[in-house]
């Protein structure tokens, strides 16, 4: 027959675990959406249509349509004695020859003709398989079973069926028929109480009783092809009069999405992932499912359960990977598990299908992503021209620049023409820079710089034509801080002798003055931060001069800034 209705909007629950008739209106289903439950996907549907001409046929005369060609077999009681006739009422109103009908042809027409009305079809072109059981077919016989199994995608599937029953004679014994997936050779039910039309008809049409029936308990089907078989148990040819169409497998398999919130947060914080796994339209139980989800590199479970709303369900966040099972409950439209991550390193991540290392009865999901922000690490940047401490007398750091123990990025420049330290020398051009910069990755920078021109210390002991100093220290997108500097000398003169080579805390003593240590590094802050001085002297006299100080750090918030 043509199925004019929604081919699932018929499937609905009722009692558990029970193979029950629906209502003959059809709904439309809600229109799609990332949260809303989808249709059913038909896998394998049935109406007995097709090639089909005004001479009815036997059901094992007759191939679907294509790309499947199903064929069909049944046991020989199904096939004889007015059973397993594909008709209509278009057919000729005598019964095929051999058939073993004969007055109970029309009869078995109508039934097919109640059927293409009850599902909005047109009844006299409406075929149907049917049985007048003229005859005692004997009970648990197939009735139907297709010769070759159909590929349904992917192993794990839930799988429900649905039929069109019509059956008349009620005052006899009932048809009790029982649909199952075939896995192989092994028969999976898809129901626990036989369809019986007689007695729980979903209408009547022409006074027929009708139905259209759907196991709701879906079978989670652990093979990647299937194959259909229906059984009547009835074994009594005394009533059992029953015509079959519009034999669906449907796949119920419920979907995973995916998701962070926020879909923000600076590294080290705590993010939320949670999987959403939603029903199907009919909001059949979805007992079983599994899936093991690896996390994106780096990712670590904070100290904190994970939450379901699944039955019977169990999250597991350990060794890179999150490993959910549960179970949908019946009229439940979805469930979630959440567990909470994070990344001690900046990015973007992405979780994926691709990163499923198994599943079992859930459709894969898109993709989801987070981003962790580098840590906002606090800027503390300083540098000066020159200083000097005496017991007599104290010049304070001259043409200071500072940027103090802030996160917000900005910068302090500073210039002076000529400056003196007091009687012991005489210093040209001084300019000086602190800054704090953040770069599109969001990745920090302090730097301190102090250039220091035309160097006269200790009546000429200590000269240089320009002293630059540099300080810098840098965070990576796992928040850790790296330092360095850099000094460069035009010049440089130490008691007559050029300074030609540098190396860190280079220390030159001069006879009968004191000690000169250039290129002097310190490591501050736990290694948050480095300061250097170009020029560091301390005389005998307890005279302490530099020239071209620079330092600068990146600390953790609430942390306190490096002093030297």
């Amino acid at each position: 027959m043509r199925r004019v209705v929604a081919g699932t909007a018929a499937l609905a629950l009722s009692s558990a675990l029970a193979a029950v008739a629906q209502s003959g209106t059809a709904t439309a289903a809600a229109p799609a959406s990332s949260a809303a439950p989808q249709a059913p996907k038909v896998v394998f549907a049935e109406n007995f249509e097709n090639g089909q001409g005004v001479t009815p046929i036997l059901v094992t005369g007759y191939t679907g349509a294509a790309p499947v060609n199903q064929t069909y077999t049944a046991d020989p009681a199904w096939l004889t004695a007015c059973n397993g006739w594909i008709t209509s009422p278009q057919n000729p109103g005598v019964a095929p020859a051999n058939s073993g009908c004969g007055g109970w042809w029309p009869s078995a027409q109508q039934m097919a003709g109640a059927l293409g009305k009850w599902s909005g079809g047109e009844a006299a072109k409406n075929h149907a398989v049917t049985a007048y059981t003229n005859g005692d077919p004997g009970a648990n016989k197939t009735q139907l079973e297709t010769r070759k199994p159909v590929d349904i995608g992917a192993a794990g599937r839930f799988l429900a069926f649905s039929v069109d029953v019509a059956e008349v004679n009620c005052h006899g014994n009932h048809a009790k028929l029982g649909f199952y997936l075939l896995d192989g050779s092994t028969a999976v039910p898809t129901f626990t109480t036989p369809i019986e039309p007689c007695a729980k008809p979903g209408g009547t049409v022409d006074g027929i009783p009708v139905g259209t029936y759907t196991s709701d308990s879906p079978v989670l089907f652990r093979g990647s092809t299937v194959g259909l078989r229906l059984v009547n148990f009835q074994g009594s040819g005394y009533g059992n009069d029953a015509a079959y169409d519009n034999v669906r497998v449907l796949d119920v398999t419920p979907r995973l999405d995916v998701a962070y919130s926020p879909g923000q947060a600076e590294a080290g914080k705590p993010v939320t992932l949670t999987f959403t796994i939603t029903n199907t339209s009919e909001l059949a139980e979805k007992k079983g499912w599994s899936f093991t989800e690896k996390l994106p590199d780096g990712f670590t479970p904070v100290g904190v359960a994970p939450v379901t709303d699944c039955s019977g369900a169990s999250v597991r966040a350990g060794a890179g990977q999150v490993k959910v099972t549960g179970t949908l409950a019946a009229g439940k439209a979805s469930c979630t598990a959440s567990v909470v991550v994070t990344s001690e390193r900046a990015g973007t991540y992405t979780t994926c299908a691709a990163d499923l290392v198994e599943s079992v009865g859930v459709n894969p999901p898109g993709c989801a992503s987070v981003r962790f922000l580098p840590r906002v690490l606090v800027f503390d940047a300083h540098a000066h021209g020159g200083s000097l401490s005496a017991p007599l007398i104290r010049v304070a750091p001259l043409v200071p620049s500072d940027l103090t123990c802030t996160a917000t990025a900005g910068s302090d420049e500073h210039k002076l023409v000529n400056a003196r330290l007091g009687q012991v020398g005489s210093l040209g051009v001084i300019a000086t820079d602190a800054t704090g910069k953040v770069d599109p990755a969001g990745l920090r920078t302090a730097t301190a710089s102090a250039t220091t021109a035309r160097i006269r210390l200790l009546g000429g002991a200590v000269t240089a034509d320009e002293i630059v100093s540099v300080a810098r220290a840098r965070s990576d997108d796992s928040g850790h801080v790296t330092t360095d500097t850099q000094v460069n000398f035009s010049n440089l003169r130490v008691n007559g002798v050029r300074i030609a080579k540098l190396k860190a805390n280079l220390t030159i003593d001069i006879p009968r003055v004191g000690k000169v240590v250039i290129n002097e590094v310190t490591h501050t802050g736990g290694g948050a931060g480095i300061a250097v001085n170009a020029v560091h002297i301390h005389t005998l006299g307890d005279v302490d001069i530099v020239v071209g100080h620079a330092r600068a750090a990146l600390t953790r918030p609430g942390t306190p800034c490096p002093v030297v």
